[in-house]
Order: C-alpha cells, then structure tokens, then sequence
C-alpha cells in the first residue's frame, strides 16, 4: 500500500441518525478511507454487517504496521467517547425488535425552583449531594476523596420525588443522565456501562424496591447484585450520581441502603404539613384566592400528598372556567368530591382520605 495524499473517501453511503429528541445527524454506513497516521499508510472500511439479522456497523483496517492499525483503532475509539450522540443527553431504555434493551433519547420538561414544595432544609441537602459534589469535584478529587455517590429520596406516593428529580435535570442541562423505571429497570448494566464512558453522568433508579428489596426476603434478587456491582465498579474519582427513589425505604436491602459508598445520602420527602400545603396552592391555584377559603381547604387537606393538591387545582381551575366564576368560588365544592365522591383508589393513590 502507498498512500501519501491527502485522506480520500469513497463509496459514501449515509444514514440519518437520531442524536436526540426531534434531531437526527447523518452519519457514513458505508466507506473506504485512504489516509494516513503518522506519516503510516492506512486504510479503512466501513459498512453495516446483519450477524444474526441484527444490523452492526463494522470498521475494518488496513496499515503498513501492526502498531499503525492499533493505534488507529485507538484513536477512533477515543473520538467515539468524545462524540458519542448520547453524551449530554437523557436516556431511558426500551425493548428493541429482538427483546433486548435498546436506549432512547428523552426530552425533559423544565422544573425550576420555586415549582418545588419542600420542607426547610430539604431540597439544600439534595443540591448539596447532588449538584454541590459536582461542582466541587476538583478540589475534592485533589484532597483524595471520592465523588462517586448515592442519593435516596423516599417517602409517601406523590410527595415529588420525581418532581425533584426533574429540577435537578434541569439544573444539570449536559449532564448525561439514564432513567430506569418499570421494566427498564434490568437494563442497570447498560445504564452503568453509559454512565462510566460518558460521565459526568447521573444513572436514575425509580421505585428501587422493586428490584432492591432486602434479600432475606423471598423473590429473585439478581438485579440487585447486580446495581451493587455497578455501584461498586465506579473508581472513586468517576463523577457519576445514582438516584433512587423509593416508596417503601423498609424493605430495601441493608446492603444498599445502610453503606456509605453505595447511598451516601438519604434525604425524606415527607407529605405537606400546613405551610407546605399553602405553598401547593399558591403553586397549582395561580392567582388570589379567599382568605377564608384557603384556610378551610387547607385544614381539610390534612394528610395528602403534593400530587393530590396538583390534581384538585386541575379540577378547580376546569370546574371555574365551566361555570364562569373564581377558584375561590369552586374550590371547596371540589375538595368535597375529591375526598367524597372520587373512586377509594383514586384517594389511596393521593394519599388523601375521607373527610369525617
């Protein structure tokens, strides 16, 4: 082989490729590149190969060295991390053709701060945690502590563990992020395969106990043994976050939720007391609403999650504009059907219960 001009390609063939929500970037399926490395002829093939009817893009090289080739492979490795489409992006995982996980791109709606109802302290511990660490990693890297870390938000249904999340994801634009729930939840290889090539990187874990429950008792905990792994393959320096979430803290696995290194902070989102269920008005009922009013409704909502105030404010705000009249008008009425009338596992999903 003797080349010594510029690169050339030839037999170009793209594909357009998603490389995030509603984009897509066209990408070479097929190549031959002549170029050279280090003043080494190489040559390089690139076109998609079917192995068992699943279509993988394959690079094959050619140089005048063994130490060419392998150092070309190298390089191009290191530019597939550097611009690797899933960088920066939020991922979650769904079942491709052939039954295995396969990540998507998400698009993450906003949630800014003063959207978050939370007890006095609660939300500094989790930005501490959760963004602080980040942004102090240097100097902590450089006093030998680790910044790899765990981050536990329980509590009842509908208190806004999620929400929260969704505000730390907003605050973190560019970080990548992984979010496991329901059957994704088996896919925790991949997510730590993602986040430890792609860090600084946050892999989400909602409803942990489905898969984290205490392994004294009986069901299949090889989805656990395996989130202990991925927590404890990350070298100390990896900026990498794991959140989870957790309704029922009781039953998680002391393993995970009683070791510093894997949960290195547990943080309670309890259910509203007075001051907060005010806020979740003022929040949900946008605008001024009677005094009185809003004293009586939140004696009443005594007990109930966040979710259970978002939704009365959904009804109120539909039932003001039906009649043509105020939220102060409306509200009480439609705190009685709620408490009342709604289905019992609509207010067991709420957190709310009958008024006596």
């Amino acid at each position: 082989m003797h080349w010594h001009g510029p690169p050339l390609m030839a037999g170009l063939e793209y594909e357009a490729i998603e490389r995030g929500p509603g984009a897509t970037l066209g990408c070479v399926r097929a190549a031959v590149a002549l170029t050279t490395l280090a003043e080494v002829p190489v040559a390089a093939m690139v076109f998609i190969a079917e192995p068992h009817h699943q279509p993988t893009l394959r690079l094959e090289i050619v140089a005048a060295t063994t130490e060419a080739a392998d150092a070309f492979l190298a390089r191009i490795r290191e530019l597939m991390e550097i611009h690797n489409v899933m960088r920066g992006q939020v991922l979650s995982f769904v079942f491709g053709r052939h039954g295995d996980y396969q990540p998507t791109f998400s698009a993450v709606s906003n949630v800014e701060r003063e959207q978050l109802v939370l007890p006095p302290g609660c939300f500094e511990a989790i930005e501490s945690h959760a963004i602080g660490i980040s942004e102090a990693r240097d100097d902590l890297r450089a006093a030998g502590y680790h910044i790899k870390r765990g981050l536990l938000l329980y509590g009842p249904p509908g208190t806004g563990k999620t929400h929260t999340i969704g505000h730390l994801l907003t605050r973190q634009r560019g970080r990548t992020t992984v979010v496991l729930s329901g059957t994704a939840l088996g896919a925790i290889g991949q997510a730590g395969t993602i986040a430890r090539s792609l860090q600084p990187a946050t892999i989400v874990i909602e409803d942990v106990d489905l898969i984290a429950f205490d392994r004294d008792m009986p069901g299949e905990h090889s989805l656990l043994f395996q989130l202990l792994n991925e927590m404890d393959g990350l070298h100390d320096d990896a900026d990498v976050l794991f959140i989870l979430t957790t309704n029922r803290v009781d039953v998680l696995e002391p393993a995970l939720a009683q070791r510093p290194g894997r949960i290195d902070q547990a943080v309670e989102i309890p259910l509203p007391d007075a001051d907060g269920r005010r806020a979740l008005f003022g929040l949900y009922l946008r605008g001024d609403l009677d005094p009185d009013v809003l004293a009586t409704a939140i004696g009443q909502t005594e007990g109930v999650a966040a979710a259970f105030v978002k939704e009365l404010g959904r009804r109120v705000t539909l039932r003001a504009r039906q009649q043509g009249t105020t939220s102060s008008a409306v509200l009480l009425v439609s705190l009685d059907d709620m408490m009342q009338s709604a289905p019992a596992v609509l207010r067991s999903s709420l957190a709310a219960k009958p008024v006596d």
